[in-house]
């Protein structure tokens, strides 16, 4: 079995309580991380951190919204208090919005820019200095791949994502000499809850084998199989991967 050398490390998870972000915070808690997840959605929230107690792990959850400063700042400040420090941290909240250009109004585009980059950098912000003090970290930034290559009407997401692919990048070269590692997993078809809820209590297994004939594999990428590139990225087995854009996409795009 490889170990990873996660265990007893500190780590945050936001966008924890569905999808991506559960998957990695249960990843994380099997190898032994001290996890703290956040989310809008407090009940689901509590659902996942009981499910990670009951297995035997240790969370803070606390409900909160990615898109406002002060949230932030009170999560990552009882995450330190509770824990003493940070040494992970996986950007994961946000959601698609795909639109043609003339359809997005600027109302859209502010609400784009604070949930998927203003979020990535008020926790960097944050937690940085902090993995500064202990001498290193790691951290995941969740974008996509249409932040390299953009689609027709992907608006604004494929503009906050390639912003977050240019964040990603700029810490890794700044805090390299700190220790601390940063990467982005650019996301192609996973399944998550985003496309449960574009099924809409459709046929979900069918949307996704339609969906996956764009997919050279054949098939959508599965939330568990995320976290296990992100629990390696974070992990002390990824010692020499940092400022890189990992494509997680089954084949799909056209750049790599």
């Amino acid at each position: 079995m490889l170990d990873l050398g996660l265990t007893g490390k500190i780590a945050i998870v936001t966008g924890g309580s569905q999808g991506l972000g559960r998957a990695t915070a249960a990843r994380l808690a099997r190898e032994g991380a001290r996890l703290a997840i956040c989310a809008r959605g407090k009940d689901a929230l509590e659902q996942v951190a009981g499910e990670i107690r009951a297995a035997g792990g240790e969370v803070l959850a606390q409900a909160a919204d990615v898109t406002r400063a002060d949230d932030i700042e009170r999560f990552v400040g009882a995450v330190v208090d509770r824990f003493g420090g940070v040494d992970a941290l996986v950007n994961n909240a946000g959601t698609s919005a795909a639109a043609g250009f003339g359809e997005v109004d600027d109302a859209t585009w502010q609400t784009d820019i604070d949930l998927k980059l203003m979020a990535a950098v008020r926790f960097c912000r944050l937690v940085l200095p902090v993995m500064q003090r202990r001498g290193g970290g790691a951290v995941v930034n969740v974008t996509t791949v249409g932040g390299k290559a953009p689609a027709p009407r992907a608006l604004p997401t494929s503009v906050t994502r390639a912003a977050g692919i240019n964040l990603t990048k700029s810490l890794a070269s700044e805090y390299a000499k700190d220790g601390i590692r940063v990467n982005t997993i650019c996301l192609g078809l996973v399944k998550s809850a985003q496309w449960e809820r574009r099924a809409k209590g459709g046929d979900l297994e069918g949307y996704y084998r339609e969906v996956a004939k764009r997919v050279p594999l054949g098939r959508v990428g599965e939330a568990e199989e995320f976290a296990d590139l992100v629990a390696f990225l974070l992990s002390a087995r990824a010692a020499y991967i940092t400022g890189t854009a990992i494509n997680f996409d089954g084949g799909m795009a056209a750049v790599v």
